[in-house]
This record gives C-alpha cells, sequence and structure tokens, in this order.
C-alpha cells in the first residue's frame, strides 16, 4: 500500500550523544552500523516504524525525516517536481537494505521515500 510512514530519522551533528540521549530517554534499542561510510544508529521502538539516527546528508540540517512507502520512487518524484517540490536525492539502493529517494516540499520539509516491496 502506497502512502504509509515505514521509517523515521532523527538527524543530527553529534548523531553518538543523540543516540545515547534517546536510549535513555524512551529505553531503544539501538545498533550501530556502518551505511554509506559513516555510522547509523538503527532504532528498535518496540512498535512500527522503527528508524535510525544519523549525521545529515551534505547539504541538509539537523531534523526529523520521515519516509513513506510508494510503488514508484521515479514517478513519485516526477509528481513531487510537478506540484512545486525538489528532488533532494534520486533514487538510491543500499543493496539488501533499502531503495530510498528524499525530497524536498513547497515549504522546505525534507522527506523520504522508500520503495515498497
Amino acid at each position: 500500500m502506497a502512502g504509509k510512514i515505514t521509517h523515521f530519522e532523527i538527524i543530527g551533528k553529534d548523531s553518538k550523544n543523540l543516540r545515547d540521549f534517546y536510549s535513555k530517554l524512551f529505553d531503544w534499542q539501538i545498533k550501530v552500523e556502518t551505511m554509506g561510510g559513516g555510522e547509523y544508529g538503527m532504532v528498535e521502538t518496540g512498535a512500527f516504524p522503527n528508524g535510525g539516527i544519523t549525521d545529515p546528508m551534505p547539504g541538509m540540517n539537523n531534523g526529523v525525516t520521515v519516509y513513506v512507502g510508494v510503488d514508484d520512487l521515479d514517478a513519485t518524484l516526477k509528481n513531487v517536481e510537478k506540484m512545486g517540490g525538489k528532488t533532494v536525492v534520486p533514487p538510491t539502493e543500499i543493496p539488501g537494505v533499502v531503495t530510498f529517494a528524499l525530497f524536498r516540499d513547497p515549504s522546505g520539509n525534507h522527506i523520504g521515500l522508500t520503495k515498497n516491496m
């Protein structure tokens, strides 16, 4: 089903500190993995969706990003552009993990997309 939130990310320049903070605050289990050349904290919340805590990608700021599942990343990004948004990260595959993209809505919010399996 398209449009369902599939993941969240908490993004900050000191992600180790953020991992410690949220782990203690909410008793989240966080497993640190290396992805894309950096550390990524995989968050197990005990409910759906789970998420991640990471440093910002180049050109992005601290914040929270939600990811929405869609059937066709390219078609969704074309609609984003037609409706006044902007593609930030084109469809990108992390082999064996996920295929995702990021866009900026007309108000400047970053929203992620994941390809439905």
